[in-house]
């Protein structure tokens, strides 16, 4: 089993369509799990829900992050909101306890999924994958000095190349264009397919620190497009901004597969790091 099938395993309760899950320190980054990493988990849960109907893949899922997702025991409790003939609906909570023993909704999400596989191949697609330098040409995130590492186990679970005129601002040079993209995969070498899209949307550093803001970038609702399952081989992901107000900013992503497809599409709104002090 991969580290990333690891990490969505899920046990079946005693409670109809609710599941138990042991959320991994591996996938944390200064302190909490990855919120692309949570979605996932979800995801898959909703998969157990809705593909027993023939609608086992993520098309569009929108969560809404409530609380931080903490290492250790949580449960993902799932409904069936409607089931059709080509997508059904389903919403999913993930419950963690606190130091308390009390019950804490870390996350809701609402999700249409359908069957990838039965889904019209036919598209018009406007937009274009990114340009990015050759792979060896790229910086390794896992090349990130030994501080940076200790506080984002994640970055160990990916092979991240990131594209060096989006990354100046780990020297101190950010562009303030708002954007950062790269080559990515999974570290032990996994496959990407439609559950691990929704990690992928989130992968990235988030785009404020191209803005010069560093930190952590919490996140108030994140969108996710699931257009088609990704062909074998590396993703090209780019994120941008183009809307900081309120003490927020909107960060955009898309995710471009082998075959030049894109395969997925996500919006998230994130609240800008605080300053220092």
């Amino acid at each position: 089993m991969t580290e990333f099938d690891d990490a969505l395993r899920l046990t079946p309760t005693d409670t109809p369509g609710a599941y138990g899950v042991d959320l991994s320190g591996d996938w944390t980054i200064g302190g909490g799990i990855n919120g692309g990493l949570l979605l996932s988990v979800m995801g898959n849960a909703l998969s157990q829900t809705l593909g027993a109907g023939g609608h086992p893949d993520p098309f569009s899922i929108s969560a809404y992050y409530l609380a931080p997702g903490r290492p250790g025991p949580a449960t993902v409790e799932t409904a069936l909101v409607r089931k059709g003939g080509s997508v059904s609906v389903g919403s999913a909570s993930l419950v963690q306890r606190d130091a308390d023993g009390n019950p804490v909704e870390a996350i809701r999400v609402l999700a249409t999924f359908t069957d990838l596989d039965r889904t019209p191949t036919d598209s018009d697609v406007r937009l274009t994958p990114p340009e990015l330098p050759p792979l060896d040409k790229c910086v390794r995130a896992s090349d990130a000095p030994p501080a940076v590492l200790k506080e984002a186990d994640l970055l160990q679970r990916s092979d991240l190349r990131l594209d060096p005129a989006t990354a100046m601002w780990a020297v101190g040079q950010p562009s303030g264009r708002g954007m950062i993209q790269g080559w990515w995969r999974f570290a032990d070498g996994r496959e990407a397919d439609a559950l691990s899209l929704l990690f992928a949307c989130d992968v990235l550093p988030p785009v404020s620190m191209d803005l010069g803001k560093l930190g952590w970038a919490p996140t108030i609702e994140f969108t996710v497009h699931v257009l088609g399952k990704p062909a074998s081989g590396w993703l090209r992901i780019k994120h941008f901004t183009e809307h900081v107000a309120a003490g927020h900013f909107v960060e955009d992503c898309e995710v471009w597969d082998s075959e030049d497809r894109l395969v997925a599409q996500s919006r998230q709104l994130a609240r800008l790091p605080r300053p220092l002090g």
